[in-house]
């Protein structure tokens, strides 16, 4: 019959769980690595989080200026052709970009829009002819200091084109 642990290691015996004499204890005994895993699982999860979270945010960013510029582009043609006049039609299309990036956050200040036309470039709204809006905006990434000239070198150009054809039943008001 073997002797209880505590009378054996008053003893100064070897019971069964105990290492013999000279010989490391199997596990964390020695190392002390008891608790360690949550704490590096904590360290490599931010490490790994943070960079995937900033780069969701960009990418929304980037989403939303590409989402408005394809808006406000498309918008922009389908009322220019509907107008009856060129001033009215160039009025219209300017709202229309402005709502358009509006809706998604994006400053119609920071727009560049550009319309032409075919066959005539300076008339527009002829029978059959064909308008074509182009909106550009460069969209500043997330989280960027104004510091130092750094949020220019951190926009990304976004442009959209849309084309309409102006009705063939278009008629000068």
């Amino acid at each position: 019959m073997q002797p209880s642990k505590k009378w054996a290691e008053l003893l100064g015996q070897r019971t069964s769980d105990t290492p013999p004499a000279g010989k490391k204890p199997a596990g964390n005994e020695l190392t002390g690595d008891a608790g360690t895993a949550s704490l590096e699982f904590i360290t490599a999860g931010m490490i790994l989080l943070v960079p995937l979270v900033y780069l969701v945010l960009a990418l929304a960013a980037i989403q939303a200026g590409a989402f408005a510029v394809e808006g406000a582009a498309r918008q922009a043609a389908r009322v220019y052709v509907q107008a009856g006049t060129m001033v009215d039609a160039e009025e219209r299309a300017a709202r229309a970009v402005e709502f358009a990036l509006a809706d998604h956050g994006v400053s119609a200040a920071d727009a560049s829009v550009t319309v032409s036309c075919q066959p005539s470039p300076e008339q527009c709204l002829t029978r059959l002819g064909r308008v074509s809006v182009t909106v550009r905006v460069q969209v500043t990434l997330p989280l960027v200091p104004d510091v130092l000239t750094l949020s220019q070198a951190a926009r990304v150009p976004i442009e959209a084109t849309a084309t309409q054809q102006v009705s063939r039943f278009w008629r000068q008001p």
